[in-house]
This record gives C-alpha cells, sequence and structure tokens, in this order.
C-alpha cells in the first residue's frame, strides 16, 4: 500500500490547543487518529485518519481479560525553520512487530505503519509545539477486540497511533535523580515478555514504583529476576554506568527491553570513539567502583527523557552519591548532541532523522 491508500476524513470541531507553556506529559490530544483494523478473513486492512474520538468495544474484548496489547513511544520535532522531524521512526515500528510475534499479534507492514503517520502529522502539523524542548510525543498501540473469553489469540485488532504535545522535560535544565535499588520485586525474567513493549509490564512495575517514592527517589533501578544481582533497567529506561572511563550497559539478555535511544547512544559513543561494552553488570561491581573512585557516572537513556542522569543510588540501608549530584559532562554530551539531532540543530551524520512532508491541500 501507498500513501495514497490512507484514507483521510477531516474532523469539523477543531480542538483548543494548549499554549506551549502549558504542556503536560499526554494530556492533551491532537484532532485526529490514526486506525488499522485485522481480522483473519482480511489480514490489517483499511487505514485510514479520523477524527479523535472514543472507541466503542465489546466487554468481552480480549485486551480487557488477557491483555494482549503492545504500545511504542516516539517524538516529531519542529525545527527552527519550521520543518517537522521523526527520530528513527522506522526502528520503533520494527520494534512494534517484534513485541506483536511475541505477544501473538499478527505481523503489519512497517512502511505503510510509517505511511499513517506521517499522513497523521501532516494533517494535525499545527499541534506540533514550536517552544524550545516540546515535541509532538506519538503513540502507536495496537489491542486486541474480538469478544472471547476463551485463552487464545484474537482474531480481530486494531492499530492506532494518537499524538499529544508535550512540554519540555526538563524545564530548567537536566538534573540527576535518586534512585531506589529494588530487590524484592522484579521488572521481567528470561522467556517472559521483558522485551516486549506491553502494557502488563509496566502495570507491574507499579508497585515497586510506589515503594520508591516513598524512599524519596525518582526512579526503581530492577535488577534480574533469577539471582537478584544483575542490573537490568531503570524504571522504564535503559541504563549506562561510566565506569573508570569505559562506558558500560547491561547486555540484551532475553528480558531487557531493546531501547531505541540506547541504541543510539551506543553508536554516538563508538562514533566518538569512546569505549562501550555491553555486558553483565552486577550492582554491588556498581558500589565497589564507586568505592574505588572509579564510578564517574550513571544515566537511564529512553524517548521522553533521552538522557537521565543519575545522582544517587539507594540500596537498602546503603547509599552513593555520583559525581557530587552533578549531572556529568558525558551525560550533558549525549544529551546535547542526541537532542540537537533530533531538533535538527546538530549534523545527523547517521540518517537517524526522517522528515515529514506536510501537504497544504491537508489542512
Amino acid at each position: 500500500m501507498t500513501n495514497s491508500t490512507i484514507e483521510v476524513t477531516l474532523t469539523e470541531e477543531r480542538k483548543q490547543k494548549p499554549q506551549d507553556h502549558e504542556l503536560q506529559f499526554g494530556k492533551a490530544f491532537t484532532d485526529h487518529m490514526f486506525i488499522m483494523d485485522y481480522s483473519t478473513e482480511k489480514g490489517w486492512h483499511d487505514p485510514r485518519v479520523v477524527p479523535y474520538q472514543p472507541l466503542t468495544l465489546d466487554p468481552a474484548c480480549m485486551v480487557f481479560h488477557y491483555g494482549q496489547t503492545v504500545f511504542e513511544g516516539l517524538k516529531a520535532y519542529r525545527t527552527e525553520d519550521n520543518r517537522i522531524l521523526l527520530f528513527r521512526p522506522g526502528k520503533n515500528f520494527a520494534r512494534l512487530n517484534q513485541s506483536n510475534d511475541r505477544m501473538c499479534i499478527p505481523q503489519f507492514d512497517e512502511g505503510l505503519a510509517l505511511e499513517g503517520l506521517k499522513k497523521l502529522i501532516e494533517v494535525d502539523k499545527e499541534w506540533v509545539p514550536k517552544s524550545a524542548g516540546t515535541s509532538l510525543y506519538i503513540r502507536p498501540f495496537i489491542i486486541a477486540t474480538e469478544p472471547f473469553l476463551g485463552v487464545n489469540p484474537s482474531g480481530r485488532y486494531k492499530f492506532i497511533i494518537i499524538a499529544s504535545p508535550v512540554g519540555a522535560y526538563y524545564k530548567e535544565g537536566i538534573n540527576p535523580v535518586k534512585i531506589a535499588v529494588e530487590d524484592e520485586y522484579v521488572r521481567a525474567v528470561k522467556g517472559g515478555t521483558g522485551t516486549a513493549k506491553t502494557g502488563g509490564n509496566y502495570s507491574s512495575s507499579l508497585k515497586a514504583q510506589e515503594i520508591a517514592h516513598k524512599l524519596g527517589c525518582s526512579q526503581v533501578l530492577w535488577l534480574d529476576g533469577v539471582e537478584r544481582k544483575y542490573v537490568e533497567e531503570v524504571g522504564a529506561m535503559n541504563v549506562f554506568f561510566k565506569i573508570n572511563g569505559e562506558v558500560v550497559t547491561p547486555i540484551l539478555n532475553g528480558s531487557i527491553l531493546p531501547g531505541i535511544t540506547r541504541a543510539s547512544i551506543i553508536e554516538l559513543l563508538k562514533h566518538w570513539e569512546i569505549p562501550v561494552s555491553e555486558r553483565r553488570v552486577e550492582m554491588e561491581e556498581v558500589f565497589k567502583a564507586h568505592a574505588d573512585g572509579k564510578l564517574e557516572e550513571a544515566f537511564g537513556t529512553g524517548t521522553a527523557a533521552v538522557i537521565s542522569p543519575i545522582g544517587e543510588f539507594v540500596w537498602g540501608d546503603r547509599k552513593i552519591v555520583l559525581n557530587e549530584g552533578k549531572t556529568g559532562e558525558l551525560s550533558q554530551k549525549l544529551y546535547d548532541t542526541l537532542t540537537g539531532i533530533q531538533n535538527g540543530i546538530v549534523e545527523d551524520p547517521f540518517d537517524w532523522v526522517v522528515e515529514v512532508e506536510a501537504h497544504n491541500t491537508l489542512v
């Protein structure tokens, strides 16, 4: 299918757009959304952009009972010269199909999904905010819609893309956060759904997150689900440590989500000829590196924050402070470079950004 096969129905009532300084994460949504349906008889069909609206679903839809659903998160950025850029969207749709495979959801045409996303942004291009640090957050997701209470893969699905203008993640500059090391609850285990971006992974993390907040921490650092000693992720982000001049990050092991920002950071570090390795990382190694004066920085990586510096770890009755609680030099450089590429300010030697061609006939 090509772009021309995607039908567009424009809304008759445009919403009031929030001002850039009023933007919060995931609170306001654009005028339109992209939808595509699946049935065992037709496969994926009827791709369309329609007015943003509630869904009408049967109470017996399988998504409600067995959690057969996957999602993604990416952003569109408005440049200083008014172009609209996407950051590695093909990687997000490829990962969504990987999640589909794990959750027994049919594969979709990634090229068609990208064309549908571009069409949606063309229609709602005025929703991409202009102020520095702001962006349009994009949420593609798939839900099982067959009304059936048997424990089987659904025979019907909806693929939907919605979008939300969001403010700068760091309104006053990036600041290190306090992290609680979680050794009771686990995020995922090898063979589970940790490598899929599915809703259950996130709802099951809320309990530990709640405990961390009571300790005055912003996020949870997850340990492996078997030995409870190897670092996995931090919150919903991948995690990196700079130890004695080398940057290390947990190797993808079957329970860690393969982050697109993670992959981009590794490519950037290699481009700069900074030593970087993917391997198993013990939490005890991190604390020992700090005691030996070799732990220079730690940071999380993800779509929302890009880089989230870590200033402190709390592990039971043990606590360490990194870099005097300040943002490290490498963390800042990575943040500035990656956000610069995303916003069209810094040269993109990797061809990561994809420009959305806005056709005036659609708006």
